[in-house]
């Protein structure tokens, strides 16, 4: 949610949201990249509750290399993804570039208590509605270390809108206090950020945080993006770990996400239904991961198993 920003209307109780989210290709098939590329983008608008409406779209393809239909096929996934969140592309641009990449510049609807990384409460549980993992399959994938089972399921992943996750949490009677989307940052990047906003410290129980099959190998054998690393210096500057938190673990908790799913603080009384609700809703690896200690203290992240 890094890349958002908001505009008050002032004639009813919603605002508008712009964001903009460009990546690079970490799958083969140029629609479903395009799929992935936009879910990604569509994300942001998710993680604040609100409803994407219309968006440009951004597609930099060496055509000369792969041929011209691969624009097509790649404008081709972001337009389904769109139609499935109720979206519309309405437009955008398209360029000759050496390196691959799309995206999706969005404006969304919010409401205007728009969940934000401020407004987390002692007490709050953490529920994650996606496994962590996409950045290390994604590397595994790239290297041709992935098993056809290990990639459909870091494309299943990647490909699934958050769009139920985030009406489910709007629905949710307990309601929700803070959230975000888990992308570049990783799980304990995006936490450092909402510590630092909402002035409290976290506990995070790293054998109940979702993974995806073999994210955990690729970590332990060292098939781990750069982005993945840079995220665990990063946040350790609010993080501690119990010593039996292996490195190998801490950078899946640090992993770059691509697509992933939302972060959602909610009262501990709640917790359960919620999790409940996204488990019937086809969100099978929703967990909850942790909870709020203290309010109005230090920023911090305390990593447990």
């Amino acid at each position: 949610m890094e890349d958002a920003a908001v505009l008050r209307l002032g004639v009813d109780d919603s605002s508008l949201v712009y964001t903009l989210d460009v990546i690079t290709p970490n799958v083969d098939d140029p629609v479903v990249f395009g799929r992935i590329a936009a879910a990604n983008a569509l994300s942001d608008v998710y993680a604040m509750g609100g409803t994407p409406q219309v968006a440009l779209s951004f597609v930099g393809i060496p055509t000369e290399v792969v041929g011209e239909h691969v624009v097509r096929d790649v404008m081709v996934g972001m337009n389904e993804a769109c139609r499935e969140a109720g979206a519309t592309i309405v437009g955008g641009h398209t360029m000759k570039d050496a390196e691959p990449k799309c995206g999706l510049a969005v404006i969304g609807r919010v409401p205007d208590d728009a969940w934000m990384q401020t407004g987390a409460r002692a007490g709050d549980a953490l529920v994650l509605t996606k496994p962590l993992g996409t950045g290390l399959l994604g590397q595994a994938m790239q290297t041709d270390r992935a098993s056809t089972a290990q990639a459909a399921a870091a494309t299943a992943s990647m490909v699934m809108l958050n769009r139920r996750a985030s009406e489910l949490g709007r629905a949710h009677a307990g309601g929700v206090h803070a959230a975000t989307d888990i992308t570049g940052f990783g799980l304990l990047g995006h936490l450092r950020n909402v510590v630092a906003g909402s002035s409290v410290s976290i506990r995070v129980e790293a054998d109940r945080v979702p993974q995806l099959p073999g994210a955990l190998a690729f970590a332990e054998a060292g098939v781990v993006p750069g982005g993945s690393r840079r995220n665990l210096t990063y946040a350790e500057a609010v993080t501690t770990f119990e010593a039996d938190v292996a490195t190998s673990l801490r950078l899946v908790l640090a992993d770059a996400q691509t697509s992933g799913g939302l972060l959602l603080f909610v009262p501990e009384a709640g917790a359960d239904a919620l999790v409940a609700a996204l488990h019937a809703d086809g969100h099978p690896h929703a967990a909850r991961i942790g909870r709020v200690e203290a309010e109005g203290v230090a920023p911090a992240v305390n990593v447990t198993r």
